[in-house]
């Protein structure tokens, strides 16, 4: 271990691999989505198949964070014939936003046509609504804002070149706000990819977490080394009416991968995040992460030691 991080891997790590999904063996498995429902964890989990031509996201529920159900049936699968089809033939890296009685759904779409911006909403998880795209290509990371901040919609994303030698890529991360959840605009640059030396070729949001000091954003950011890409996570705040306003940041990663499941899978030294989630009466978080494409796991960390430290540094 380089040094401790603030975020710890639980020890069952990982809770779900290859041959524990039930209904077939798992050549591939994605960052899940995350989120609280009825009063259990919910996981959107993306896997691809040993016999599966496509990708497809089923449902999976815990009442305790570790063992979960996983429902047969896929709540995503590729089906040409369905609303923006022919646009969606890899549906991965869900990011789920409750407001309210809805869950909506922001991810990216694959295709021939490049990476577009998805929007779903659904209330039960048994059916899902395709709203609209909202972004055009190429955006893969779109995040919703749990709840309007001055009578408008906000989001975090990280638009990104395609062809472009990857130092020229400009994945950065912007914000944009709508009145409608549809039409989106006043985009503004938030944070660049070279904010912190464990990045520095691209940098992408999570859902916010509201708390009662400012908007606390846990990132993934990319390394190029001498072996690769290495994906590795961080934090940082945002003003709560403000949310374009960065009041703080840690400079170092809060995990990166150490772990032989982290190390070696489809997609080697990733540790990847879509969300996290905060209990705030035992300022508990909560990050279930996708390990080198190959795996699902879980890392806890003490939530006012991840603002403290972000707050801490704000002036550095």
């Amino acid at each position: 271990m380089r040094y401790d991080t603030l975020l710890k891997r639980h020890p069952k790590n990982p809770i779900i691999g290859p041959k524990d999904f039930p209904y077939g063996y798992a050549d591939q498995i994605f960052n899940p989505g995350q989120c609280m429902f009825r009063g259990k964890v919910l996981l959107l989990i993306s896997v691809k198949l040993a016999d599966a031509p496509y990708t497809q996201a089923h449902v999976a529920t815990s009442d305790d964070g570790i063992n979960f159900e996983i429902e047969k049936d896929p709540l995503f699968f590729v089906d040409k014939n369905k609303k923006f089809g022919e646009l969606d033939m890899h549906p991965i890296d869900f990011r789920i936003t409750q407001m309210g009685d809805t869950y909506y759904i922001m991810r990216p779409g694959n295709s021939e046509w490049g990476c577009v911006a998805f929007l779903y909403k659904t209330t039960d998880f048994k059916t899902v609504e395709p709203v609209e795209i909202i972004a055009l290509p190429h955006n893969r990371v779109p995040c919703l804002f749990p709840e309007k901040i001055n009578g408008e919609y906000v989001r975090l994303d990280r638009p990104y070149s395609v062809g472009a030698p990857y130092e020229k890529s400009y994945a950065n991360m912007w914000i944009s706000r709508s009145p409608d959840l549809i039409h989106w605009g006043r985009h503004r640059p938030l944070l660049s990819r070279n904010a912190f030396p464990w990045a520095g070729l691209k940098v992408g949001p999570t859902v916010p977490i509201k708390t009662e000091r400012g908007w606390l954003e846990i990132i993934h950011g990319v390394q190029n080394t001498f072996m690769g890409f290495r994906y590795s996570l961080g934090a940082i705040m945002l003003d709560l009416n403000e949310p374009e306003k960065i009041t703080g940041m840690i400079k170092r990663y809060i995990l990166t991968p150490e772990t032989e499941y982290e190390h070696l899978g489809v997609i080697p030294d990733v540790v990847f995040a879509t969300g996290a989630i905060a209990d705030l009466k035992a300022r508990k978080l909560r990050v279930y992460y996708g390990g080198a494409d190959t795996c699902l796991c879980l890392a806890e960390g003490d939530l006012d030691e991840i603002i403290d430290e972000c707050l801490n540094e704000k002036t550095k």
